[in-house]
């Protein structure tokens, strides 16, 4: 045989094997996903033979781990060096998730199950929107899953009692009014409460027999399993947790705060940045986008100073809506606006459908000012933008339309939606979320809306500003906190003197970084890469660059991280190149 050819045919049998050990990982450990999920296992619409909640004893936390730790094992082996270039995305992507499961395992992070607005005690009431209630083992399943409630407590409550014994836990500062959230979800009038929604509404199938006792189940769930589980944890929060949590807010304070919060910067960035680095880009960006605040202030002939505009936005009521439909109602049309502005700036769109709907109710207080909720999988439920109709006169209209072009599209309904989509992908990559990728498209979206058409009006303009300020200040406040020793009064003030967020949503924005630590880096990181690598496009195609086509390269690849992002913009911007010389 040709030399030439037997080395080919080597090169290509070797290339192939590791390709398939590789997929072979991918496949073993989705499918260990789904064997210690019940829930996300009916999602994927799995078989399940009954639906509880997953196992979070310490015994199962532990083997979790060793599991990841031997898919680790097992990708360190693989020889890299012959996997194709899409192989070795999915290789690094697949290896970041592995290493954070270990990662999160060994800080201990089972132990704080909840940040400022949400957690495992509010994603129980969300469950409902896995079902599709049109038979009656679906009815009986759900209600296996809120059977398994007290126990999943019990375990949940084990871990935060660890946390306590070690100083592991969330501040004092943010947490005096989760006992009252916590109680919120026990009602005495069973037919009020939020899990006993689906038994008010029947499918027809289902017989006026099977219906009553259906209900009456449901009503002894509820009060025995359901109730008796949110009382014992809410007065765990206020009898144990609260006295006896930690009174410092940095993460720095945890036991192995620093590196803890290192990893936390290396997790949502997917950068290798230090607290430093990150602090001083944030500081420049606010002086930056400060001036040009300023100049919109000059346009709209305000007399008076910077602080004074912003108390005049915070308080003066043509800012607001009257009501809670009239919000919703403006959000709506915005977003429909862009829906008809897209397909000038994207060559492919979406065929997932979205909504947009309030906050749920019991969710909303202390939830942040806007949210987008992925589609399911079977295609049965959309996506939907959720807009905080809590507090009116703390929901400005200025900023609905950066807020609405975030969270619904160009930005995050289009990007998860066509990741959703990517039938090449492997599954981990369809359903999981890169921060720095997704939120630094969501607020590259934002800036985007400029070329769409939107912010026509100045108070709109210095609102998408606001918004940006508010991304840029977070870089400055989630390491002054966690690495830097600022106070929580401190990052008030900073984020309070610098946007025109209502102080309402300051305090909520201040209390979930300190909950969440090295999440909110992600949004100006990422958009600021985002930014950059069009810049160089433009630069380098000149005439050549056609915004479609970048947005296409940016998104058609799915959520990756952003040195991938990098080099998939520089294949890009060469190939177009080329193909000019032609």
């Amino acid at each position: 045989m040709n030399r030439i050819l037997l080395t080919f045919i080597l090169f290509f049998t070797t290339l192939t094997s590791h390709a398939s050990e590789l997929e072979t990982l991918f496949e073993e450990e989705w499918q260990y996903r789904l064997q210690t999920n019940p829930m996300m296992a009916r999602g994927m619409g799995e078989p399940v033979e009954k639906l509880t909640l997953p196992d979070m004893t310490l015994e199962s936390l532990a083997a979790h781990a060793r599991f990841y730790e031997a898919m680790l094992e097992k990708l360190n082996a693989i020889d890299t060096k012959s996997l194709t270039t899409e192989a070795m995305v999915n290789y690094q992507i697949f290896r970041d998730q592995v290493s954070n499961q270990i990662a999160e395992f060994n800080f201990g992070m089972y132990q704080i199950p909840f940040n400022s607005d949400s957690g495992f005690y509010s994603a129980l009431a969300r469950a409902q929107n896995n079902f599709n209630f049109e038979t009656i083992e679906e009815y009986q399943q759900y209600l296996q899953l809120l059977e398994s409630w007290p126990d999943y407590v019990k375990q949940q409550m084990t871990h935060m009692q660890m946390g306590l014994d070690r100083g592991f836990t969330q501040p004092q500062a943010i947490l005096s009014t989760l006992p009252e959230r916590v109680y919120s979800y026990i009602t005495d009038d069973i037919g009020e409460s939020v899990f006993y929604r689906p038994f008010k509404r029947f499918p027809d199938a289902i017989s006026a027999a099977d219906k009553q006792r259906l209900e009456q189940q449901a009503k002894s769930v509820i009060t025995n399993s359901v109730n008796a589980g949110y009382q014992s944890l809410g007065d765990f929060f206020k009898e144990v947790y609260i006295p006896n949590a930690k009174t410092s807010i940095g993460a720095s304070d945890l036991p192995q705060g620093r590196a803890f919060y290192e990893n936390r910067i290396r997790h949502y960035t997917t950068l290798d940045m230090t607290a430093d680095e990150i602090h001083q880009i944030g500081l420049n960006e606010v002086a930056r986008i400060r001036s040009e605040m300023e100049s919109i202030i000059k346009k709209t002939e305000f007399d008076g100073t910077f602080a004074e505009f912003l108390q005049f936005l915070r308080t003066d009521p043509r800012f607001y809506a009257k009501t809670e439909e009239q919000l919703l109602e403006k959000a709506s049309r915005i977003a429909k606006r862009a829906d008809a502005a897209l397909p000038a700036f994207f060559k492919h769109l979406p065929r997932t459908p979205y909504g947009v709907e309030p906050v749920p109710k019991e969710l909303a207080p202390n939830y942040t000012t806007g949210r987008y909720v992925r589609a399911s999988r079977n295609g049965k439920r959309p996506g939907y933008y959720w807009v905080n109709t809590y507090a009116l006169d703390k929901r400005p209209l200025y900023e609905l339309e950066a807020l609405s072009l975030h969270e619904a599209v160009p930005g995050h309904h289009l990007q998860i939606a066509l990741n959703q989509e990517l039938d090449n992908l492997p599954n981990f990559r369809q359903f999981s979320y890169l921060s720095a990728f997704g939120e630094g498209w969501g607020l590259y979206s934002e800036w985007l809306g400029i070329e769409m058409g939107f912010y026509q009006d100045p108070y709109s303009d210095f609102g998408r500003l606001t918004y940006e300020m508010w991304r840029a200040v977070r870089l400055v406040v989630d390491t002054g906190m966690h690495a830097m020793g600022w106070s929580r009064e401190k990052a008030l003030a900073y984020l309070a003197d610098n946007t025109a967020l209502s102080l309402h949503n300051v305090r909520t924005e201040i209390d979930r970084y300190i909950s969440w630590p090295g999440q909110a880096l992600s949004y100006k990181i990422g958009e600021l890469t985002i930014k950059r690598l069009r810049a160089d496009a433009e630069k380098q195609l000149g005439n050549a660059f056609d915004i479609r086509d970048f947005h296409d390269v940016v998104l058609r690849h799915g959520a990756v991280p952003l040195n991938v992002l990098e080099q998939n913009v520089a294949n890009y911007i060469s190939d177009t190149l080329n193909q000019s010389d032609k």
